[in-house]
Order: structure tokens, then C-alpha cells, then sequence
């Protein structure tokens, strides 16, 4: 089996708390379209924005997910939750099983700083397994503007990626074509979900392993269905997009020197950007 069916809830919800709302939106998606295999929502959507007064934290809310998954006999991406651990705090996803097991807790790498304020950066890709279907990676919103990270989950034999987000401000149209130009340069599926009403503009949008856009959401809650074909994703990684471009074996077969990505002394000019910090009326 190759095709996998995937919900992507675009959900209004309140500022924190919704643990039992999201609860609900799950049973009730199941129930109507009891066929989908996968449902994922978008970053922070059951403990809301802001580490200062986030409730429930994950500690607090993933027996319940657990508990969900395995009655629902689904996986379960349910976003982020913030995670304290050793007086630290992590923007954290956990990947539950149809068997209500935490089979993976991805922490976000890239915070959106200087706004994220209070959040330690976690240090490994999540990449996980579907058995007999195919190889999924999980990243969270400000995680995708960094290539680096796609790239490392490709390399990792990702074919799908997951991409909660929380956006509520007008650079989510610069989100959408990052989207589609990320499925594209690793020829895989991009499932980007975002919340709306109190917590974000919602525009959710999942992409083709061509770039092609499957469905683009609109601006109110949406339960996003369809069907992820990991035939499809590697037939385009043999032949090329639209049998022309082959972007991941080029990268393979390349003599171009790869450790120009690595920090060094010609990265120099780095230093010269100033510090990270929210801009200022004068600057």
C-alpha cells in the first residue's frame, strides 16, 4: 500500500485550552470520513501562543492524545505543545501511532525569534516510519525557512513532509511559495497546516512532490482531505518533475564542493548583520 490518507484540520480555536475542542474536532472528522488514516493540525493549537501562559502543556495534554489515537485507531500529529523540561521549554510535536504510542517528539529547531521569546531550539530532524506505506519528516512553521532542514530529512528518506505552523501576520503568502518550492526542490509532499480565527490567518496548503498545489485553504476552519501516493513521489524522483528536472539526483551527483555549507571563516560576513532583535521605529 503506497496511498495514505491524510486529514489536515485548519481549526478556530481559542487563545489556550483546547484540548477537549480538538479532542472533539478529531472524533467528529473520524466519524464523518472514516477512511483517514493520518490528521495533523497546526502549531500550538491546543495550548495556544506565548510559553508565559500556554495550558495544557504537553506533559499535561499527551495521555489524552495517546488516548485519542488509539480509540480512533489513527496517527496522530496534533501540532505542538510547549514542553518543560529542566527549566527549559521546547515547542514540541509529538508522532502518536494508531496504538496511542509516542513513537517520536520532534522540538522545534529554529524558535521564531526574536518573537519566540523563552524557547530553547531542539537539535535533531524527526524523520518516522509509517509501516508499508512510506518515510515521513516533521517539521514546525520557522523550521522551513531554513533548506538545510528539508534537506536533512530528504537525506534521511523523508517522501512526506509535516509542517504545523501558526501564522497570523502577512507574510504567509511568502509561506505558500516557500511550500511549493520545498516540495519541489526534494520532490516530496508538503502538508502545511495553520490555525485561523484567534490564532492565525489559516491559508493551509498541501503540495505535490512536482510542486503542484492539491489544495489551497481558505481563511475559515477546513477539515483538508486527501491522499498522499508514495508511488507518485517516487516515480517523480526516477523520471523528474514533469520528466524534466531531477533535482535530488543532481544534488547526489554533484561535484560541487558541499562543504561550503558548513560554518567557516568565509561565512565571516555574518557578523557584520547586527544582533537578532525586533526592529525599532527609528531603525
Amino acid at each position: 500500500m503506497t496511498q495514505f490518507t491524510i486529514a489536515g484540520l485548519q481549526l478556530d480555536l481559542q487563545t489556550r485550552q483546547n484540548l477537549d475542542l480538538f479532542s472533539q474536532k478529531v472524533r467528529s472528522t473520524v466519524k464523518r470520513f472514516p477512511f483517514v488514516q493520518m490528521i495533523v493540525t497546526s502549531e500550538l493549537a491546543i495550548c495556544g501562543a506565548g510559553v508565559g501562559f500556554a495550558s495544557p502543556m504537553l506533559e499535561e495534554a499527551e495521555a489524552t492524545l495517546c488516548n485519542l489515537a488509539q480509540e480512533l485507531e489513527i496517527w496522530l500529529v496534533p501540532g505542538s505543545l510547549y514542553e518543560r523540561q529542566a527549566n527549559k521549554v521546547y515547542n514540541t510535536a509529538p508522532v502518536i501511532n494508531p496504538e496511542g504510542e509516542v513513537i517520536s517528539r520532534f522540538r522545534k529547531i529554529c524558535p521564531f525569534l526574536p518573537y519566540e521569546k523563552g524557547v530553547e531550539g531542539g537539535a535533531d530532524i524527526c524523520c518516522f516510519d509509517v509501516p508499508d506505506v512510506g518515510r515521513f519528516g516533521l517539521y514546525i512553521c520557522y523550521d522551513m525557512w531554513f533548506p538545510e532542514l528539508s534537506r536533512a530529512m530528504i537525506l534521511d528518506g523523508a517522501e512526506v513532509i509535516i509542517h504545523p505552523t501558526l501564522t497570523d501576520t502577512c507574510d504567509r503568502s511568502v509561506e505558500k511559495a516557500m511550500c511549493r518550492a520545498t516540495a519541489a526542490q526534494q520532490q516530496c509532499y508538503m502538508v502545511d497546516i495553520n490555525g485561523t480565527g484567534a490564532l492565525g490567518v489559516g491559508q493551509s496548503i498541501i503540495v505535490g512532490p512536482e510542486g503542484d498545489v492539491i489544495h489551497e485553504a481558505l481563511a475559515g476552519e477546513e477539515v483538508i482531505l486527501f491522499e498522499a501516493d508514495l508511488t507518485r513521489v517516487r516515480r517523480t524522483r526516477e523520471r523528474g518533475i514533469l520528466s524534466l528536472g531531477q533535482p535530488l539526483k543532481s544534488y547526489r551527483d554533484t561535484v560541487m564542493d558541499k562543504t561550503q555549507y558548513q560554518p567557516s571563516d568565509k561565512h565571516s560576513f555574518l557578523s557584520t548583520l547586527g544582533p537578532l532583535s525586533i526592529p525599532t521605529k527609528a531603525g
